[in-house]
C-alpha cells in the first residue's frame, strides 16, 4: 500500500500553475492549526473551499510529521533557517498539491499498525487513504531537507447554461 515512498511528483507543467500560496511554519505544534487556517483561507479563495477536510486532514498530518521527525533534536533552538518547516499550495485545474517542506533528510517512514486505537504512526497511512498519490523527495542546491507532497485531483468545474 505505501511501497512508493520517494517518488518525485507526477509530471506537472510549472508554467501551468493557476494559483500557489505558501506559509512559513514555527517549530512549534501549534504550527498544525496555523497550517489549517492558512489552507482554509487559500482554498476558500481560491473556491474549492469544498475539498478543505481531506486536503486539511492531510496537511495537519504532514505537518505534524515534519514537526516530530523533520526537526534536529536540540536545545530548542533553531539554526538562522528559521522557520525550518514550509507549507506550499500548488493548483492547476484539475489538480492541488500540498508540499510541507522540512530540513531533515531522511526518508518519511509509514508504520505498519493494526492498532487503530494507537494515538499516533497513522500519520501517513491517513495521507496514503485521503490523497490520490503522495511521495517526497530530497531537496538539492541552497535548500536542505527534503519535500513530502500529496495531490489531490479536482473534480471539474459545472459550467452554468
Amino acid at each position: 500500500m505505501l511501497e512508493p515512498l520517494r517518488q518525485g511528483l507526477p509530471p506537472l507543467d510549472p508554467a501551468a500553475v493557476s494559483n500557489a500560496a505558501s506559509c512559513a511554519l514555527p517549530a512549534r505544534y501549534e504550527a498544525v492549526r496555523e497550517a489549517r487556517q492558512f489552507t482554509r483561507r487559500t482554498l476558500d479563495q481560491w473556491d474549492i473551499g469544498d475539498r478543505f477536510d481531506d486536503v486539511c486532514l492531510v496537511v495537519s498530518e504532514l505537518v505534524t510529521n515534519a514537526l516530530r521527525h523533520g526537526l534536529p533534536a536540540g536545545d530548542g533552538h533553531t539554526p538562522a533557517q528559521i522557520p525550518p518547516v514550509r507549507l506550499h499550495l500548488m493548483r492547476w485545474t484539475d489538480r492541488l498539491v500540498c508540499a510541507v517542506r522540512d530540513p531533515s533528510h531522511d526518508n518519511p517512514v509509514a508504520r505498519d499498525s493494526d492498532d487503530f486505537s494507537a494515538e499516533s504512526g497513522r500519520g501517513l497511512f491517513l495521507v496514503d487513504s485521503f490523497a490520490d498519490s503522495w511521495g517526497w523527495h530530497p531537496l538539492a542546491g541552497t535548500l536542505n531537507g527534503k519535500v513530502v507532497w500529496a495531490l489531490f485531483l479536482l473534480q471539474p468545474r459545472e459550467s452554468a447554461e
